[in-house]
């Protein structure tokens, strides 16, 4: 089975694309799943999962860990996941920085934390016993956010920063997310990313959002917009290259065109930042999947 090296580009795997892709090559660096849907789930969804492996490697991307929870951890779901690494042999697991849930009910939403001292010292417990339970260091993405806590004192890409130094786990930075919350909170996206510890970041997610009348929201159901693709050319560079990964997960285009949309990622790191707009709900402003203009950037 091949590995990855550092800079690779990948989509996440998505049932649609399920027949294409077991008649055709990939034409990706390498696969993320959605850890949840393939949990006990031994069908056809794994049979794709086995045919693809052969050739190109997995990562696996959680939304049920609930990290920042006052649950107990959920240990029954961690035997789970472990059940599937066992099988999907991919090479990081990661997960978000939220909560999902209480009293064991999943509201199937990444929920915000409060980030203060009281918090960091919780989620650092947490990600502690849990990468001593999966042996293996946790991939912990930054969420998109719609709210801010009053309790909050810390910045989140302090909170993160800390949280790697804490636990020595690393880092999955959602670029899409830092320009959404950024907007939403009005601080400075660029900031955000040039405090984070960049040699921790090893991964990096591309998606494209909507604005809903001056609030933007984590829809990955439009092409990675310009702002985007700006904020992504600095991380590249402060990293020197990760994997990335493209995120659709509704509207979404064939696959061939999913292949288009993160090769654009090439273009980028060379200079050519596509010219895509934000989709726009209020004067339905929208994007072709693959853009041929570019802003040319010195």
């Amino acid at each position: 089975m091949k590995t990855l090296e550092k800079f690779n580009l990948g989509v996440g795997l998505r049932t649609q694309h399920y027949p294409y892709l077991m008649q055709n090559a990939c034409e990706v660096d390498f696969f993320e799943i959605i850890s949840e849907n393939y949990m006990d789930d031994f069908g056809y969804g794994r049979k794709v999962i086995e045919h693809l492996r052969k050739d190109t490697p997995f990562v696996m991307h959680g939304v049920s860990m609930s990290i920042g929870s006052t649950d107990p951890i959920n240990y029954h779901y961690l035997d789970k996941l472990l059940e599937l690494a066992e099988f999907v042999q991919p090479e990081w697991i990661s997960d978000h920085l939220c909560w999902t849930g209480l009293a064991t009910i999943n509201t199937h939403d990444l929920l915000p934390l409060p980030l203060n001292k009281e918090s960091l010292k919780h989620v650092t417990e947490r990600v502690l016993k849990i990468q001593d339970y999966i042996k293996r260091p946790l991939v912990i993405e930054n969420p998109s956010t719609y709210v801010e806590f009053v309790a909050s004192d810390i910045k989140e890409n302090d909170f993160l920063t800390q949280l790697c130094n804490n636990t020595n786990c690393e880092l999955l930075l959602d670029v899409n997310n830092v320009f959404v919350s950024a907007t939403n909170h009005n601080f400075d996206p660029k900031e955000y990313i040039y405090n984070l510890p960049h040699h921790a970041i090893k991964q990096v997610h591309l998606a494209g959002p909507t604005n809903y009348n001056n609030l933007l929201v984590d829809t990955h159901d439009q092409p990675v917009p310009t702002k985007v693709w700006e904020l992504y050319q600095i991380v590249h560079q402060l990293t020197g290259g990760v994997s990335t990964l493209l995120e659709w997960d509704a509207n979404i285009p064939d696959y061939p065109d999913l292949v288009r949309e993160i090769n654009l990622a090439k273009e980028v790191i060379n200079g050519k930042i596509p010219n895509t707009s934000i989709y726009n709900t209020l004067n339905g402003i929208n994007s072709n999947p693959v853009t041929s203009e570019y802003l040319e950037i010195k």
